[in-house]
């Protein structure tokens, strides 16, 4: 043990000289992640890779942030490289995922089966199932997609973009007509049969939505967009039971595409689950779905009931020189 002279007294102290090692800087890095403090967890990462080099899942941690904050390619790099070095099997499930979020989805089916060949019963094996099934899901819809040719594909794109302004604007009467029309000529397109049931409650008819998306989930009990629509449908209408049971159907789903991810944020946020839809804002790439006035709307209540009270305002203002319709409304929150 060190001795050291203390000049101030004349007596002799016994130091224990601190050198924190990879674990303490991995736990600090840690917690800043679970705070959403990424650049601070960064930090830390970084400093408990420099201290252990050879620890794998050092660099699993840091790649879950970077895939936090949409650096999927740099986080496939670093797991890319742990692989090189060692068979760490979660690495597998990790990359998988960054390729679903890049839209590679041969890829993500690759890594994510490798990592159920590997762990069957691994921390990550439902995970991966539920990815596989989420890109199952997907092809089905590009072969669908698919089926159209370029002529019919253009018509289509002028009947969401009319149908999408007429929603976020909450034009039900005008919307209703015309995703009538899109249901008639494009049958296979499934999301307008959930934009008709939205426009359909919150023009009045509320028990024709509610039975139009429940004759849907008794088809596909997992249709994201059945959950979301009945978990508002019953909210609006007080029914806590049914609300709560589509919640908690919603709560445990994250989804590949931005737009199923904001749908799921602007939900929970309209029902009440302020911070888990902060959380699911602040996961979002603000670029795939600003043109959304629903974005800025909720995020900004959302940001509000979570104490980012300055935060809230800034969004509600930004959003307000994007998007006339906000710029119209007063802040809902504003003291």
């Amino acid at each position: 043990m060190q001795q050291v002279k203390d000049k101030t007294d004349g007596k002799q102290n016994n130091i224990v000289p601190f050198i924190p090692e990879g674990d303490f800087y991995f736990t600090k890095g840690v917690e800043a992640f679970q705070k959403r403090k990424f650049d601070i967890s960064i930090k830390w990462i970084k400093k408990a890779i420099e201290a252990k080099p050879e620890e794998a899942l050092y660099q699993c941690q840091m790649s879950i942030i970077y895939t936090e904050i949409g650096s999927f390619h740099k986080a496939n790099q670093l797991l890319t490289e742990v692989l090189q070095s060692t068979d760490y099997v979660d690495c597998y499930y990790l990359i998988a995922n960054n390729y679903a979020h890049l839209g590679l989805l041969n890829d993500a089916k690759k890594y994510a089966n490798s990592y159920i060949d590997k762990e069957p019963n691994g921390d990550f094996t439902e995970e991966a199932k539920r990815l596989l099934h989420l890109i199952d899901i997907d092809e089905e819809d590009d072969e669908e997609d698919n089926n159209w040719d370029l002529e019919e594909e253009d018509e289509l794109l002028i009947y969401q973009e009319t149908v999408f302004y007429h929603m976020e604007n909450r034009q039900w009467e005008k919307a209703l007509p015309l995703i009538e029309e899109m249901m008639t000529l494009f049958p296979d397109h499934k999301l307008a049969k959930h934009d008709y049931a939205k426009a359909l409650f919150y023009f009045g008819h509320k028990d024709d939505a509610i039975q139009m998306e429940q004759d849907i989930l008794e088809e596909d009990p997992t249709s994201l967009y059945s959950h979301t629509n009945l978990a508002l449908f019953y909210y609006e209408l007080n029914q806590k039971q049914a609300y709560e049971r589509n919640i908690q159907a919603l709560l445990n789903v994250y989804p590949i595409h931005e737009q199923q991810k904001l749908r799921i944020a602007v939900t929970l946020a309209r029902t009440g689950y302020y911070q888990d839809a902060y959380n699911r804002f602040r996961s979002l790439i603000k670029s795939s779905v600003n043109n959304h006035v629903s974005y800025y709307r909720w995020y900004s209540i959302a940001s509000y009931h979570v104490g980012k009270q300055d935060a809230a305002l800034a969004l509600w203002e930004e959003g307000s020189k994007k998007h006339s319709q906000l710029a119209n409304e007063e802040f809902p929150l504003r003291s």
